[in-house]
């Protein structure tokens, strides 16, 4: 009877866990205010991958997407702009890489390039980055690429993590307790 109560908390916690999990990622609407690039790369080209063209400024952009990709634990990460080549496209134009994180589930980045405020480029030269999309011109180009991982991954992973902590619990409390018989 002892060992079953133990082992409550144990299926509880599993429990909760599968549900979050197998739980549906939030679907990521359209940037607001802005126009869907239908270029190549920003299409079917790279898989996951969604290109705007917009006049919103970086808070309002993060801003719509903290809003509409919510979960449960969601990490925000500021990454480099000069990782962006790593992750999205390799003859991507960067200002700002950030990252939105459903642990075991999802990631999120977003890129945006501002053409006014190209870092590699000299203020007086900029004006030849200018963001033009069937005829009008645009302060900024967001870029979105999303990660997902399937649920047998997710659960995979979550399984495979705590049998390993498990084991390193063990290995530690034999550890501890044979130090404290010697």
């Amino acid at each position: 009877m002892k060992k079953f109560i133990k082992i409550i908390p144990l299926l509880f916690f599993n429990f909760l866990a599968i549900l979050y999990l197998v739980s549906p990622i939030p679907q990521i609407p359209d940037l607001s205010n802005s126009a869907k690039s239908d270029e190549p790369g920003d299409t079917i080209q790279i898989p996951n991958v969604s290109g705007y063209y917009t006049n919103l400024s970086r808070t309002e952009v993060i801003n719509f997407y903290k809003a509409n990709y919510n979960g449960l634990f969601r990490i925000r990460i500021n990454h480099p702009p000069e990782k962006s080549k790593q992750i999205i496209k390799d003859t991507i134009q960067s200002y700002y890489l950030e990252e939105f994180v459903l642990p075991f589930k999802e990631s999120l980045f977003i890129n945006g390039y501002e053409w006014q405020n190209d870092v590699f480029t000299k203020p007086e030269k900029r004006i030849v980055n200018r963001l033009l999309f069937k005829g009008k011109e645009y302060q900024t180009k967001i870029t979105i690429k999303t990660f997902p991982v399937p649920i047998s991954n997710r659960l995979i992973s979550f399984f495979f993590i705590e049998i390993v902590v498990f084991i390193l619990i063990k290995i530690y409390s034999d550890f501890i307790f044979k130090k404290n018989r010697d």
